[in-house]
């Protein structure tokens, strides 16, 4: 079903950009393919039409794929008229579902990452004492829907900790311009963005110059989207094409790169939208710092580098035809493609790892390490916890 908003722009009463309208029971997901000339949501009724929402990237961007996986399945189970099974018969159902989900969209680790977790709560909830399907179900619901404000508290955390990082970095300059890539604000996330966040917190600051996002292609993200949010939000902003970023840095316009995330490796190896290795290496010419803007849920530790990252490739209708597979052929019939989603970006290229819990910097040996900030993290919050307690 096609649900017409009737908001300008994609906005709610509060004037942001909302790309997931929750409530229990139902589910709406802004149709990205067709921004900025229309604003269209789509309801989804069950996981079968996350899946799908997720895979033909009606919704996009790490974050909130995870989110509207877990909220896809939750309108599923808030709308079941019977299900006639034990609370382990539910824990199970669920399990698969999540399972499905998770194979929509397989490099962005966000999305895995939210499966294992929800599959953690349902099987606890399973084996409690006097437990039915219904303890099971609800205990589903209310975590997915945690997830959902969770994500909005992290972004706004990771704009301060970057915004902060990068003034103290550049305090040489009253104002600074920053390049970005793909679209990681908020229509990527539950709402304020990641990369895009950490501009929008420089902006709030007084101390943003310009800020410069790419086309992004062949899905043109970075012109549909960013620039889309970019304007809505008044900051002073400049679209390039990909091919121009080069060139950009080479005039000395840029200050700093931002860029957001679908899954780190544990050594800090990146894996982004292709063409961000590509920035990478440009800024690393030019001597221009180039971070990375990510919620812990991106990193996986259990991948060592980037060279276990998989990648996915997508149709080769998004670069034969225009507006990333949507429009008219414009390359020859009979031509090859290659058509990665995303590439890896070395550790080594990467300045910082902005998180929602602080930014992950190098050791004096030139390396990351992830694993150690994390494990300070959680030692950091239990001892919170234990202060509070």
């Amino acid at each position: 079903m096609v649900v017409k908003s009737n908001s300008v722009g994609g906005l709610e009463e509060d004037n942001t950009l909302q790309s997931i309208c929750y409530k229990r029971g139902s589910l709406q997901l802004l149709d990205q393919r067709k921004l900025p000339l229309e604003t269209v949501y789509l309801e989804i009724k069950d996981s079968s039409d996350g899946w799908s929402a997720i895979r033909d990237m009606v919704v996009r961007g790490a974050p909130a794929i995870a989110i509207a996986a877990a909220l896809a399945l939750a309108v599923e189970v808030s709308n079941l008229e019977t299900f006639n099974g034990t609370a382990n018969d539910a824990a199970d159902f669920l399990e698969k579902k999540l399972d499905y989900l998770v194979s929509s969209r397989p490099t962005a680790v966000n999305l895995s990452d939210a499966a294992t977790k929800l599959e953690e709560i349902v099987l606890k909830a399973a084996t409690a004492d006097a437990s039915d399907s219904k303890t099971v179900f609800e205990a589903y619901l209310q975590a997915a829907e945690i997830m959902l404000s969770d994500d909005v508290a992290s972004n706004k955390a990771i704009g301060v900790y970057g915004a902060t990082f990068i003034q103290n970095l550049l305090k040489g300059l009253e104002r600074f311009s920053i390049l970005t890539h793909c679209n990681t604000g908020s229509l990527a996330t539950a709402g304020y963005g990641t990369a895009l966040g950490v501009i929008r917190a420089v902006h709030a600051a007084g101390v943003l110059e310009r800020a410069y996002c790419t086309e992004t292609r062949p899905f043109n993200q970075g012109s549909r989207l960013t620039a889309f949010e970019l304007v809505h939000e008044n900051i002073p902003a400049t679209l390039i094409a990909d091919s121009a970023a080069a060139a950009l840095m080479e005039s000395g316009r840029v200050n700093a790169v931002i860029v957001g995330a679908d899954r780190v490796a544990a050594n800090g190896d990146t894996a982004n939208k292709i063409g961000t290795y590509s920035l990478a290496l440009c800024a690393n010419y030019h001597n221009i710092p180039f971070f990375v803007a990510a919620p812990l849920t991106s990193i996986d530790l259990s991948l060592s580098s980037g060279k276990e990252i998989i990648i996915e490739e997508r149709s080769p209708k998004e670069l034969l035809y225009s507006r990333g597979g949507l429009g008219e052929q414009v390359a020859a019939s009979g031509i090859s493609v290659w058509n990665p989603a995303f590439d890896v970006t070395p550790a080594k290229l990467i300045s910082g790892i902005i998180t929602e819990k602080g930014v992950i910097t190098k050791s004096s040996a030139g390396a990351f390490d992830i694993k150690e900030f994390i494990e300070r993290t959680i030692a950091k919050s239990a001892g919170l916890h234990d202060q509070l307690a």
